[in-house]
């Protein structure tokens, strides 16, 4: 996709979310108690000290006209104190020492100190106007998306319609079949954005929702600014590419429900909620530590009734539109990991087999290409007959990569040039010292 019709999509996301999530011009207009608002404005006069009108815009993404209203009302409260003018400046804010007071005990019930929170309200709207399930995936999208990739024309077309259909998909097969690199490439499918909030507000707690690891803010060019600060889209809300989560072996159950930190006193968002809108992957299935049983317990509810339900501890409970692509994928035997019965709630299964030699040889054409070194058929030939057959290794995508960046390193080692052409010999070497040999006679 060219540049300028990217730039055109996002333009429309943006025109058409104005009229879900406009800039608010009130303290009504936000969502949020007062209260909530102005021990927020508190902790943050009380970690810089004393603050301007554009400081404080900038650190709680609210516009101009919602903060005047808040500080005249924290000024009525006897909370704020205005420090007057300084050179090039407008009015600054400080906190009296009834509003330092108040801002410790704002800050021993919530260690939050962000920009203002999206109420949980509007974030249900917004997931379900961004959903991830609008759009339409068909065999070209599929082709351009994974273009340059060897990959068999019939698991593509399975994997389309996988994505089309709203249902988790799991993905099984060998060790090195290229599982997780094909999971992670699906998110190519989606060219459209959406908007993040920095956080939630669900009653009187706070939610981060925005993660620098996982959402990706798009480049400035694809943002058309607005000249009028109550303008365009609430300010709350960040324009990122769709996100994708990927998590392993280190995924225990409460990572998938809201934790609250003692020490920084902030809730933490689950996995799956920074992953809405967009992909989440749990590769290396049954690797865990916990029972694969006790994993798709977790997902049952919202697999069948597209809603999640986040605990908030002290009997508190929110519902959440459960709106992402769900992927599992496994090197272990499906039925090994969970009934049928479950099996057939996530639908479409997906298996990775190992490659056919004329892939194998296109692979490692491509990564003699990466590497910038001469591609030899008959050396590729010699691999696939002289190493992989007789030991009866099948052949796997991450073989050329492996062996060919292995015979690299000996050259380099031995003071070769990087040009020069690589030897049976050479990959002999790379193959002994690749996979492992209980042969010890």
């Amino acid at each position: 996709m060219s540049a300028l019709s990217s730039v055109s999509i996002h333009q429309e996301q943006t025109d058409a979310l104005q009229q879900l999530a406009p800039q608010p011009c009130t303290v009504a207009d936000t969502g949020l108690a007062e209260n909530l608002l102005g021990d927020l404005l508190c902790k943050h006069l009380h970690d810089a000290g004393v603050l301007d009108m554009p400081q404080l815009v900038a650190r709680l993404a609210l516009t101009g006209s919602v903060l005047e209203e808040l500080l005249a009302f924290l000024r009525k409260d006897g909370r704020i104190e205005v420090l007057g003018q300084t050179t090039g400046q407008g009015l600054r804010y400080a906190l009296t020492e009834r509003g330092r007071s108040a801002a410790k005990d704002a800050l021993a019930r919530s260690g939050y100190i962000g920009p203002a929170p999206y109420p949980v309200e509007r974030y249900r709207e917004l997931l379900l106007a961004q959903t991830v399930h609008q759009s339409r995936i068909n065999a070209q999208a599929m082709r351009e998306a994974f273009t340059g990739i060897v990959m068999r024309d019939e698991l593509l077309d399975q994997l389309g319609p996988a994505m089309n259909s709203g249902r988790a998909i799991m993905i099984y097969g060998p060790p090195g079949t290229g599982k997780t690199y094909i999971s992670q490439r699906l998110i190519r499918l989606f060219s459209d954005s959406v908007w993040i909030p920095y956080a939630i507000a669900i009653n009187e707690a706070v939610l981060e929702i925005f993660d620098p690891q996982v959402h990706k803010p798009l480049p400035v060019e694809f943002k058309k600014p607005s000249l009028r600060l109550d303008q365009g889209v609430d300010r709350r809300l960040l324009q990122c590419q769709r996100p994708i989560v990927i998590t392993g072996g280190e995924l225990t159950l409460d990572m998938l429900d809201v934790r609250f930190d003692p020490y920084s006193r902030q809730y933490q968002a689950p996995l799956q909620l920074k992953a809405s809108n967009g992909i989440f992957i749990i590769d290396d299935l049954g690797r865990q530590r916990m029972p694969p049983i006790d994993l798709f317990n977790r997902w049952i509810v919202p697999m069948e009734e597209k809603k999640d339900f986040l605990n908030l501890g002290g009997g508190r409970h929110c519902e959440i539109p459960f709106d992402l692509v769900l992927v599992f994928s496994t090197n272990l035997n499906p039925l090994a990991l969970a009934d049928e019965a479950f099996l057939r709630r996530i639908g479409y299964k997906l298996h990775f087999d190992h490659l056919l030699p004329d892939e194998y040889v296109r692979i490692w054409q491509q990564e003699c290409d990466k590497l910038g070194i001469a591609y030899d058929p008959e050396l590729v030939a010699y691999v696939i007959e002289h190493l992989h057959r007789p030991a009866k290794t099948p052949l796997l995508p991450c073989h050329p990569r492996d062996l060919l960046g292995m015979a690299l390193d000996r050259q380099r080692y031995m003071g070769q040039d990087k040009t020069a052409a690589l030897s049976a010999e050479t990959l002999n070497w790379a193959w002994r010292n690749y996979f492992v040999s209980l042969d010890v006679s």
